[in-house]
């Protein structure tokens, strides 16, 4: 397989609304993110996905998109956004947009036009079916909650909308829908953007007459033709979020030949501490022998035919070192760990602004402190039917998309130095103790961790070519795996709890050249210290 020039590369995700406010009005914008350039640029990461920046009604946080080819003005201007680009690319950085193509924003032009009259050019870009106000066209939900179908009464029609009511569904069916989609890439293609992410791509070929929301029959076909149109005419990275991922449906979508996308996003691992057939507030303990099954499966089946994507965090998912490390006593020691492990595999790692300083899930005494449209949807509908309030508070403790959402802690100033008015949502308290200025001049903090791997990614083919191989795959505590090249053989060693854990794979690689540790001093023989870690390379 050829070496693409992103595959060494690392990408940090921005949600432009937490990460820092230039202008007092408590909401972070894009000149906000300019002035953190040189922050980014010393972690050494290449590229910043950026959250929807698009002009949005902010129904779901900017994935509910109003003008595609215009910027929020709470984020500033079209203006802005070039200059971004423009600085970002004097540091090496690429900017990546995130592109909403499976749904618009009721109040785009185009579903304000769709629903004047059936006649209307605009009204079969969206999915559309006539019915009696009452009686649904079938019993379809939307993933926030409620039906999947909205009536509209001068029409005597329903529209279908996955997610929000606000949130229409496009009809990729109709080719004029397709036409303008591509022309607006090609659009932002041309102001520089160095990549797109493309948020549940895997829904745009449904057909909800016959139930199919995702990976419905046409979605290669579609997918395919919009790379030909768009993507292939420029060497961008492309990312496309993929609920229903399988491995073989993986390497279509990441198939060298470029046809379709760089790499897709798949969620198997972190639906893993939820009860199965349940919901993601249905929390169970993480099945520590499943995830690493797991991970090595994606792993051994997309080498030298597809592309991963390493993630632990994003916007939608609680903080990792909350969730499967130890943000008390281990906070740092964990964070680490995690680190290490997700960035020795094969793949394109992600970086969730503040997951570099080690940042933690907020605890909110009550549900008013909650922004999220999932979280307080949720929160409503679970005490409607019963359920104790204590344990609904667990669930969003440990799920809600907000702990990825409160503002980036960059000091110990008031809010965090993310901004001098009111935040949109509140800072952790935790910010005094865990904040980027403390972080930078720790040498041995989280942040100079995360800015050693990145480094060594770069430095080192076997991070990106190595073959990997899972290793003592039933052990309750440590996750070890090697990476091997014809020339070079390194092993990730970690225990993955805040127990001491035997280690008898110590003996065999003590020895070799050590990358990384997460300890200032050497383990005892055969004995992992909690959370411990450590890179070796055998060159």
């Amino acid at each position: 397989m050829t070496k693409k020039w992103w595959q060494d590369k690392v990408v940090y995700q921005i949600y432009p609304r937490s990460f820092q406010d230039s202008n007092g009005d408590g909401i972070g914008d894009l000149r906000g993110i300019i002035s953190k350039l040189d922050y980014l640029q010393d972690l050494g990461i290449d590229a910043i996905w950026l959250s929807p920046v698009c002009r949005s009604p902010q129904d779901d946080n900017g994935y509910d998109i109003s003008d595609y080819q215009d910027i929020d003005p709470m984020f500033g201007t079209l203006e802005d956004m070039e200059e971004l680009i423009q600085k970002a690319k004097e540091r090496n950085i690429q900017i990546i947009l995130d592109l909403v193509l499976n749904h618009s924003s009721d109040e785009h032009r185009w579903f304000q036009e769709a629903k004047k009259s059936k006649d209307n050019p605009y009204h079969d870009y969206y999915v559309w079916r006539d019915g009696v106000e009452g009686v649904l066209p079938n019993d379809m939900k939307a993933c926030f909650g409620g039906p999947a179908w909205e009536w509209v009464p001068e029409l005597q029609q329903y529209y279908f909308h996955q997610f929000s009511v606000k949130q229409p569904d496009l009809n990729w069916e109709n080719p004029k829908v397709r036409r303008e989609i591509y022309d607006m890439i090609l659009w932002w293609m041309e102001k520089g953007v160095g990549g797109f992410r493309l948020d549940v791509i895997d829904q745009i070929a449904k057909e909800p007459d016959k139930g199919i929301t995702g990976n419905g029959p046409r979605l290669h076909e579609f997918i395919r033709e919009l790379s030909k149109e768009t993507f292939q005419k420029g060497n961008l990275i492309t990312v496309g979020e993929t609920w229903g991922a399988t491995p073989e449906r993986a390497k279509l979508y990441s198939n060298p030949d470029g046809s379709e996308f760089s790499m897709v996003f798949q969620f198997e691992h972190v639906g893993l501490d939820q009860e199965e057939g349940k919901e993601k507030w249905d929390l169970r303990p993480l099945p520590f022998v499943e995830l690493k099954k797991n991970l090595a499966k994606w792993q051994k089946e997309l080498y030298g035919c597809g592309w991963n994507s390493l993630f632990w965090n994003n916007h939608d998912l609680p903080r990792i070192v909350s969730r499967w490390g130890n943000d008390k006593e281990y906070r740092a020691k964990s964070a680490k760990m995690l680190a290490a492990v997700l960035h020795g595999m094969q793949g394109t790692p992600y970086i969730y602004q503040g997951e570099e300083l080690g940042m933690t899930n907020v605890v909110f005494q009550d549900i008013s402190h909650y922004r999220d449209i999932e979280t307080r949807n949720m929160y409503k509908e679970r005490m409607e039917k019963g359920y104790d309030e204590k344990e609904i508070m667990r669930s969003i403790y440990a799920k809600s998309r907000d702990n990825a959402r409160t503002p980036m802690q960059w000091n110990e100033k008031e809010n965090a130095g993310f901004t001098t008015g009111t935040p949109w949502i509140e800072v952790n308290p935790n910010y005094t103790e865990i904040n980027a200025e403390k972080e930078q001049k720790n040498p041995d903090s989280v942040y100079h961790f995360y800015k050693k791997l990145i480094r060594l990614r770069k430095e080192n083919s076997i991070f990106t070519e190595g073959n990997f191989e899972l290793l003592m795959e039933n052990d309750e505590q440590i996750f070890a795996y090697t990476r091997t090249t014809e020339k070079e053989k390194m092993c990730v060693i970690a225990n993955f709890t805040d127990q001491t854990a035997s280690c008898p794979l110590l003996q065999k690689w003590s020895e070799k050249e050590k990358l990384v540790h997460n300890y200032e001093t050497e383990p005892e023989e055969g004995i992992l210290r909690p959370y411990e870690t450590m890179i070796y390379i055998d060159r």
